[in-house]
């Protein structure tokens, strides 16, 4: 049922449209090669090694900040299914995560195009990117159960959500590559760039643009997002045991 209400989600928001989905890949498409050519001189990077980069950080980040902003507001959306349908909760939350999926895979076109553009050497450690983002997928369920029945009770909590996704986007190395910081020539730079390891979105983000990208694989960020998987898991469980009785009340 979530598989497939997931899709007719897709299918219902590009209706009578000439291309349809393709919508999702094209404005992708345009947003990274602006930034790409301003950032890149900006940074003084080449603009082969930027583009690449910003892309995959861009595909990564829509899709855990659709999982979050999305997430806070998944029961209230669908009111009228939770009242109606005497059906689980997890149901909705599945079908939100798929439908993050599917915009996922369609902006991955253009990853592939910019690998034809731009070549990079990749070996087997590329297929890390799999299990890599099905742990962001994972942990994307827990997120917008938690967030999701928090924001139904109290709903206050979507805007407050979407203002601090927006703060994360410019404090996430997306636009701006961490490893030219850390090697900064000035000390004070380079110290100030570590902080960025503070900031838990940047582990979900390497794990998957390092493979996708053939860039050494750092083994702690894979530790870091484990973490917050079992952590995150566990308070989800506790969250799903204790108020998923309540969602239909609370909407």
């Amino acid at each position: 049922m979530w598989a497939h209400l997931g899709w007719q989600d897709i299918k219902q928001r590009y209706r009578r449209s000439v291309i349809g989905p393709l919508w999702i890949t094209i404005s992708m498409a345009v947003t990274v090669t602006a930034l790409g050519l301003l950032y890149s001189q900006l940074f003084g990077m080449k603009l082969e090694d930027h583009l690449p980069y910003l892309a995959v950080g861009f595909i990564i980040w829509g899709f855990i900040s659709n999982c979050v902003n999305e997430g806070s507001e998944v029961f209230i959306s669908n009111e009228g299914l939770i009242k109606q349908l005497p059906a689980p909760v997890t149901i909705h939350v599945l079908r939100l995560l798929w439908r993050q999926v599917l915009f996922f895979a369609h902006n991955l076109a253009v990853y592939f195009v910019l690998l034809l553009l731009f070549p990079k050497p990749l070996s087997l450690t590329a297929l890390l990117a799999i299990p890599a983002f099905a742990l962001i997928a994972i942990n994307g369920a827990w997120v917008i159960i938690v967030v999701g029945t928090i924001s139904t009770r109290f709903r206050d909590i979507p805007p407050v959500t979407q203002s601090i996704v927006q703060l994360m986007f410019f404090m996430t190395p997306i636009v701006w590559n961490y490893d030219q910081f850390r090697a900064h020539e000035n000390p004070a730079i380079a110290e100030r760039a570590r902080l960025a390891e503070l900031n838990p979105f940047m582990h979900f983000l390497e794990i998957v643009r390092q493979p996708m990208l053939g860039s050494p694989i750092v083994w702690h960020h894979w530790l870091v997002v484990g973490v917050f998987t079992v952590v995150g898991w566990a308070v989800a469980l506790v969250v799903l045991r204790n108020y998923r009785a309540r969602v239909s009340y609370w909407v």
